[in-house]
């Protein structure tokens, strides 16, 4: 640093002096008088100028061919590379100089640029650890992948840049689309590096995509143990991943290990709800209803779900309803406000044909929160409690062009799935789905949706019949119909 610095300072110097030296000759008109072995030579201020470059060049001159006999003189002393090394650094400096000059055109896009000085780094240096490197990356900015394929290949000979093209290699394949042999190339690479965290993540994502669980299981740990995730994220990420592994070996007809593997993961984490769910399903096929029970209550006091009030109710599959409404009671006393508490607690009275019970549970989500279950329920109710068709169908009728309520949606892309999954299938994101409803969920009606209920009636137009609790003599019937339209509530949509 302080060299160059003072090199800089006395070219600058010299520069100046050459300058003030030519303008007090141009200025004063004289010339500059030399006298060698008794003879006068007198010369004008160009030609002064001329003979102080001609006389810096030859210094030059003279100071290279200084080191050239100096290196002849070496190898004539027995230094066998005395003359090589001359030549070499001369070699070096514009392979290093093209060297740079490359990696400046590769970080500013100029591919052709790029190649030009990677050929012409690698002709000086002959070093093709450094310079291969360059004319991959020069070949893939000017589109010629295949180039850049055997540049890779390359680098695999030589065990310092190995780990370069097996790299190099799958980015390429990636983007091809070829993930089978991608996931071949970021498994060596993850051997040759296993603490690189880009290969770390591009080799999760691909196992998650090809249903290899455990594998990326074994990676997850990895970036644990490095630090390079959370305590926390990595026993979310741990659980989605031993939940798959569970319903991989649930798929397989293997009631032991799917319990196994299902209540591992409901107890790295908890408010799962697939992970609970499948536990639940576990402890049931085990004969253990207490613990199935007691998992789905946490799971529910993390978060109310309809799919934790379908695996409570498969607990006990032969009950009737009363004894049903009885038994989750503490399910819904944990909650008592949450709307999927009303909204369940209003399910279970319809089963038990309490339909005015039903319509206090219900309460005012219908206008608050108006979504497709609650206004279905709600046309449940009315037809329990004998209500005109039309006044039923107009609830219907809300039904079709309201909001689905919460979905599982991505966070990342807020793309809509009808199930839950380890993965997004629109962005492939890992662990990005939440529970929630999505912000623009109502289903469009085209020609005009406003006129339907003039058409098959409103329920704003009818005023609400109070029950006194006596069934009507098709009170059998109307219970299966509304049934039947809870049911397709039930249903999950994905838009």
């Amino acid at each position: 640093m302080i060299w160059s610095f003072i090199k800089i300072v006395i070219f600058v110097a010299v520069v100046a002096a050459l300058t003030l030296g030519a303008g007090y000759l141009a200025e004063t008109g004289s010339g500059i008088r030399i006298t060698l072995a008794n003879m006068e030579f007198t010369l004008g201020p160009v030609q002064a100028v001329i003979g102080v470059l001609l006389l810096v060049l030859l210094l030059w001159l003279a100071l290279k061919i200084a080191g050239l006999l100096v290196a002849i003189l070496r190898f004539l002393n027995g230094d066998e590379t005395a003359v090589s090394r001359y030549f070499d650094r001369n070699r070096e400096r514009k392979g290093y100089q093209a060297l740079a000059d490359g990696l400046m055109a590769v970080a500013s896009g100029e591919g052709r640029l790029a190649t030009s000085q990677a050929a012409r780094a690698e002709k000086f240096l002959r070093r093709p650890e450094l310079t291969n490197l360059i004319a991959a990356q020069a070949a893939e900015l000017t589109g010629d992948t295949k180039r850049a394929a055997e540049v890779y290949k390359r680098l695999l000979a030589d065990d310092r840049t190995r780990f370069v093209g097996v790299r190099g290699l799958m980015k390429q394949k990636l983007a091809e689309g070829d993930t089978e042999t991608a996931l071949k190339l970021a498994e060596k690479a993850y051997a040759l590096k296993p603490k690189h965290e880009d290969v770390q993540d591009t080799l999760l994502q691909l196992q998650a995509a090809k249903g290899d669980w455990k594998g990326a299981r074994q990676v997850l740990g990895t970036k644990l143990k490095q630090g390079l995730l959370p305590r926390d994220v990595h026993r979310r990420r741990d659980a989605v991943l031993a939940l798959q592994e569970a319903k991989e070996v649930f798929s397989d007809d293997a009631p032991i290990e799917v319990r196994e593997a299902a209540i591992e993961a409901n107890r790295l984490s908890p408010d799962l709800i697939p992970a609970a769910v499948l536990a639940a399903q576990g402890y049931v096929q085990a004969g253990k209803p207490k613990y199935a029970t007691r998992v789905l209550k946490k799971a529910w006091d993390a978060q109310p779900h309809p799919d934790l009030a379908a695996a409570f109710a498969a607990i006990e599959p032969e009950e009737n309803p009363a004894e049903r409404l009885k038994r989750f009671g503490t399910l819904l006393s944990l909650h008592p406000d949450h709307e999927e508490t009303r909204l369940l607690r209003a399910e279970l009275l319809i089963a038990a044909e309490d339909f005015p019970a039903a319509r206090r549970a219900l309460g005012d989500l219908t206008e608050a929160h108006p979504t497709a279950r609650s206004l279905t329920i709600r046309a449940a109710i009315a037809r329990g409690e004998g209500e005109d068709d039309a006044f039923v169908r107009g609830w219907l009728t809300r039904a079709l062009t309201a909001s689905r309520g919460p979905q599982w949606v991505c966070d990342k892309c807020h793309n809509i799935q009808a199930d839950w999954a380890p993965t997004c299938d629109n962005c492939g994101g890992f662990d990005t789905l939440s529970w929630r409803e999505p912000p623009k969920s109502a289903v469009q009606m085209p020609n005009g949706s406003e006129m339907l209920p003039l058409i098959v009636g409103s329920p704003a137009e009818a005023e609400v019949k109070p029950s006194d609790g006596a069934e009507s003599d098709d009170s059998e019937d109307c219970a299966e119909d509304a049934l039947i339209l809870d049911e397709e509530v039930g249903r999950k949509a994905q838009i």
